[in-house]
């Protein structure tokens, strides 16, 4: 369920446990694990292999993975903790409308894998009986809401409330493009054979899905034509996720006669009635042109085509909870083809995961309860603090920024909103019943609860209490709309943060991490929000041209490296995340050396404390990746690839080159005139 927009949600995230703060540490190791490196390779002409080498070579990909690094590391470990959790409750019988019996019971019914075999396609049946009995097109629009409202399917376009980009604090309705299942446009447009072959794929699992749910092969075959032709005609309009980046071009605050008259050709009362709302007096249209063309499609094309695309969106969402054949389905495209993956995860990760997205917070007091130690919260907003300083230090020390933005950039530093472990209010889940009927019948009860839940948020003060990620996720974010910066339980662990380590090693991963974080107030997107989280040039004259600039050598030094042959990376795609890597270096660097400045660190394994500090940094980054996951990376992910991550990010840091005695010689080399060098 969409829920925000702007969010720069880091892929790369993990905290500490306890905080660095230039304090000597009970043991005070090195914090670096040899067996992990490869020092056959200089770390000047390959620094990722340098560092990472041996862990890569120590964890081959298995089967189930298209990506194995030390991050899936520990989100494996953290899903077998919510294994143990869950699976505990659900060999009991618990109290009807309890946390343990919601729980429990949706686990056993994603496990049940006789029952859902046995019941095939039947849990969908009604829904997909209802959509085909429309008799007029009138009629699919409040059909497709029917659909997101009880089940939590998305369709044609999306929809969602939350707070206005211009006036944060309070939540409004808003709309964008959607309805193509393949996420990225290019998917559908681009002619190269790669996605070509992908598009050909694509078509067939759509034509078996339809299949698995009862319908000859010859009304299969036309509704992959009706399916694809409606999908390809929105993603030709549709902005790609390049242009989604530019906050203030997705932004079209009208009111609701405005969107009237710009998409004349839905009747948006009847969209507002199947909402259950009162039409609001003003909305956000992110984007407009999609939407018309829905519009003109669903009036254009007979009534069969859009039977056919809201038919196959309620067969591809419900797969997953359905027998084994749509698994099986659904995983062939999405996991092998898409992906490279294999094999799919077994049921049990599956089960898990399910109930974890569907119970969020009701899983997540249980984990905090059991693997979260009260004090971790404490010192990790200490830590935090550490880190302020140090990005207020390299604000100052910012030539190319006038004296009128850097004030306005350290009040919104201290605006900074700090969630750390878990939230202070848990969401209320009474209303929400798991009944034992069907494993699909419970995913919709739980779709219908969360957007209930949404919707009432309605022309409401934004709730800057609420956590947009569950304590139990292994990640970590900045929100532009209320300026925090968010760091769940589940991050705040080993193996990315060692107890025992100095702070060497501590401020070159977690120190990063955190530091990457509050870069992302100061990104290309971030830096658009004032200290009040809205959408507003806060910047003096010319200080905005001089990031640009500063900033397009980052675009162009990312657009350069190959990834795969033939492909290369998108600079501006992933230049949020490029940019937070460099500040977060930068930044946690900088409190490293204030941490240590009147008790300075010994050398240990052979390596200075600077050396420790940017292996521990690369380290975060080890793993493998299949070729397939690559391009979807590439096509469609704002993070870099985690190997350039580190032999992109390093050689634009000094003091890197300096810790090394990197020279020109060396391939990673880059002049210091064709350096980055923001924050």
């Amino acid at each position: 369920m969409k829920t925000k927009h702007y969010v720069a949600v880091a892929a790369f995230a993990t905290l500490a446990m306890a905080g660095c703060t230039g304090q000597k540490n009970a043991t005070n190791t090195s914090g670096i694990d040899l067996a992990n490196m490869d020092t056959t390779v200089s770390a000047g002409t390959d620094f990722f292999r340098y560092a990472c080498g041996g862990w890569n070579d120590a964890h081959p990909l298995t089967a189930e993975y298209s990506r194995y690094g030390t991050f899936d590391q520990l989100a494996e470990n953290n899903q077998k903790q919510l294994r143990g959790l869950i699976e505990e409750l659900a060999a009991k019988q618990n109290e009807p409308g309890t946390a343990a019996q919601k729980i429990g019971d949706l686990y056993n019914m994603a496990m049940d894998s006789v029952t859902l075999n046995k019941q095939g396609c039947e849990p969908v049946k009604p829904m997909l009986e209802k959509i085909a009995a429309l008799t007029d097109k009138s009629q699919v629009i409040p059909m497709a809401v029917e659909m997101r409202r009880t089940a939590g399917i998305g369709t044609f376009f999306s929809y969602y409330v939350y707070a206005d980009p211009k006036n944060s604090v309070l939540n409004i309705f808003q709309m964008g493009q959607g309805g193509i299942n393949l996420g990225e446009k290019e998917y559908y447009l681009d002619n190269d054979s790669i996605t070509q072959n992908i598009r050909e794929q694509y078509k067939k699992y759509i034509a078996k899905l339809f299949t698995l749910a009862g319908f000859t092969e010859t009304d299969a075959q036309q509704k992959v034509a009706d399916v694809m032709e409606i999908e390809t005609a929105i993603a030709k309009v549709s902005k790609s996720a390049t242009e989604l980046r530019d906050p203030e071009a997705n932004y079209h605050k009208m009111t609701y006669a405005e969107l009237k008259k710009q998409i004349s050709g839905i009747d948006w009362d009847a969209f507002m009635k199947a909402l259950g709302i009162e039409a609001p007096a003003e909305l956000n249209v992110e984007q407009i042109e999609p939407i018309q063309e829905v519009a003109k499609l669903i009036n254009t094309l007979p009534l069969s085509k859009s039977i056919s695309y809201l038919e196959y969106n309620l067969l591809d969402a419900a797969a997953p909870t359905l027998s084994d054949d749509f698994v099986t389905a659904r995983f062939d495209f999405y996991g092998k083809v898409m992906s490279g993956r294999q094999a799919n995860q077994p049921r049990w990760k599956r089960a898990v995961n399910s109930v974890d997205g569907l119970l969020g917070e009701l899983v997540g007091e249980m984990y905090v309860e059991k693997y979260f130690p009260a004090a971790a919260k404490e010192r990790m907003v200490n830590l935090v603090k550490n880190l302020q300083t140090a990005l207020g230090q390299r604000i100052d020390a910012q030539e190319w920024m006038s004296d009128s933005t850097k004030m306005r950039a350290h009040e919104k530093l201290d605006a900074f909103r700090v969630k750390v472990g878990y939230p202070d209010k848990w969401k209320d889940y009474s209303a929400l019943e798991i009944q034992k009927d069907s494993y699909w019948a419970n995913v919709c009860r739980a779709a219908a609860w969360g957007f209930n839940d949404m919707i009432s948020r309605l022309g409401k003060p934004v709730d800057r209490d609420e956590w947009l990620m569950t304590p139990q996720t292994v990640n970590a974010y900045y929100n532009p709309s209320t300026n925090e910066i968010c760091f769940p339980a589940a991050i705040l662990q080993p193996p990315f943060f060692n107890m025992e380590a100095d702070d060497a090693a501590n401020y070159g991963a977690i120190g990063v991490v955190i530091g990457h974080e509050m870069t992302h107030g100061f990104d290309d997107q971030g830096r658009q929000f004032d200290k009040e989280g809205n959408l507003k040039d806060w910047w003096a004259a010319g200080d905005a041209d001089r990031f640009k600039e500063r900033a397009q050598v980052m675009v162009d030094f990312f657009n350069n490296i190959e990834v795969l042959p033939g492909l290369y990376g998108n600079g501006q795609l992933t230049l949020g995340e490029n940019l937070a890597d460099h500040g977060g270096l930068n930044i946690a660097y900088l409190a490293f050396q204030n941490a240590t400045k009147d008790a300075p660190l010994e050398d240990k394994n052979g390596f200075t404390p600077a050396q420790r500090f940017f292996i521990a940094y690369a380290t975060l980054w080890a793993g493998n990746i299949r070729d397939e996951q690559i391009r979807v990376y590439t096509k469609s992910d704002p993070h870099s690839l985690g190997e350039w991550r580190v032999n992109g990010a390093l050689p634009h840091i000094q003091a890197w080159y300096d810790a090394f005695n990197i020279t020109p010689n060396d391939p990673l080399y880059v002049a210091p005139e064709k350096r980055v060098n923001i924050w």
